[in-house]
């Protein structure tokens, strides 16, 4: 991902079809030590295409992806948000109990 934003950061730099010395520029300005295999790949894929019909292409592709699941309905997150909340006090009640034996055995964890 980082070759690719290296990429169409050259392009928004002026570079119609940028060469490998420019990305690994781009990539050494932020301290990211370049791969040359990696960046003749990306170039090999991108050379030549409109870096604009690429990101509308992409955007079309993920518009069609699910991306989540349905939203909970209200009334039905009231009853799950009262059983996290009764759940929360029993941990602090066991929590509560446990530094109180600790200080019954006559030694902390940290002393």
């Amino acid at each position: 991902m980082r070759y690719v934003a290296a990429y169409l950061l050259a392009v928004l730099g002026g570079k119609a079809s940028p060469a490998a010395a420019d990305l690994e520029r781009i990539l050494s300005s932020v301290g990211i030590e370049a791969d040359s295999e990696k960046l003749k790949k990306v170039i090999a894929e991108l050379s030549g295409k409109d870096v604009e019909e690429l990101i509308a292409s992409g955007r079309e592709k993920l518009s069609s992806m699910p991306a989540g699941g349905a939203a909970a309905p209200a009334a039905a997150a009231a009853p799950v948000a009262a059983a996290a909340e009764d759940k929360k006090e029993e941990k602090e009640a066991k929590k509560e109990e446990s530094e109180s034996d600790d200080e019954d055995m006559g030694f902390g964890l940290f002393d």
